[in-house]
């Protein structure tokens, strides 16, 4: 019996690295990427999109937002049924929850099959294999996904049979994400302002009960302003603005969120879209009116999603 090939769509700052752990674990794995200098050690590099499809039976989608899913699998276009038909498409990225619901309609009217998956964690957790996904999905195509995730996530966790449950589950997970972090970069910047060291603030944060995976990753980049990116400023209010409109369309309030949003966007405007999250920061000393953090890491804006 022949093995089977999956198929990738997406190597950025979270595709490649999960690529590379499928290919890694010896997955025979064809991939795209829109920048063709791209590519994953191992893995077959297709010319296009279409090659991905008649080579790999299931395939896996991690592109930034619905407008490159739409594009990249040719929906409203006679290619898209031509892609997706016989197909189980695995949805990886984050983007509305009503989106995923209606990409899954469209798939499977066109003689497909579709797993929503997205994961929480980032760059790092991605590299490592540490990732955890929430997945939604007929039960017997989530069994057909399930092994395949492995080499990419430490953990899968059903959210229902349902597109755009496990997006949901995502988004509320974000709003952990993001609020935290946030108030993890004003505790330094309240640090700084008051002339502490913050290397004993990341020593305490580090020893006390609200330490984690992340607040330690993060603590260290606001002591050294090492800003390269984990998670970039871009993604994050693109993420935070999902987050903001399922609270408004479900009559939720979203007071924390509405906060970040406004740093993110300043933090966007100073020209940090590709940095790490945490260069949040600036803009608060930005509003503050005092110098950049230690390190600057100013990386040069990239496109909006």
């Amino acid at each position: 019996m022949s093995r089977m090939t999956v198929g990738f769509l997406g190597l950025g700052v979270m595709g490649r690295p999960m690529a590379g752990r499928l290919a890694g674990a010896g997955t025979d794995l064809v991939v795209w990427s829109r920048d063709p200098a791209k590519h994953v050690p191992g893995a077959i590099r297709a010319a296009s999109p279409r090659e991905v499809f008649e080579r790999a039976e299931i395939v896996i989608v991690m592109l930034a937002n619905g407008d490159a899913i739409d594009s990249v699998l040719g929906r409203g276009t006679p290619t898209f049924a031509e892609h997706v038909a016989g197909h189980l498409i695995v949805h990886m990225g984050t983007t509305a929850p009503e989106y995923s619901a209606d990409l899954h309609t469209a798939i499977t009217q066109a003689g497909g099959h579709y797993v929503e998956a997205p994961v929480s964690g980032s760059r790092g957790p991605a590299e490592l294999g540490q990732l955890v996904a929430m997945l939604a999905g007929d039960p017997q195509d989530l069994s057909r996904v399930r092994p395949l995730l492995s080499p990419m996530c430490r953990e899968t966790v059903d959210c229902g049979a349902t597109p755009g449950s496990a997006l949901l589950m995502k988004l509320a997970v974000n709003t952990f994400l993001i609020s935290m972090v946030t108030g993890l970069a004003e505790a330094f910047h309240f640090a700084r302002g008051h002339g502490l060291d913050t290397g004993v603030l990341e020593k305490v944060l580090n020893a006390g009960p609200m330490a984690s995976y992340v607040s330690r990753g993060k603590a260290a980049k606001l002591v050294t302003g090492d800003f390269e990116v984990q998670a970039a400023i871009g993604d994050v209010w693109y993420n935070n603005r999902l987050i903001v409109e399922a609270a408004t369309a479900k009559g939720l309030a979203a007071p924390l969120l509405a906060v970040c949003g406004e740093l993110l966007a300043e933090t966007y405007a100073l020209g940090h879209a590709q940095s790490d999250m945490t260069a949040v920061i600036h803009a608060m000393t930005a509003r503050t009116g005092h110098d950049a953090p230690p390190g600057d890491g100013h990386v040069p804006a990239g496109g909006p999603h």
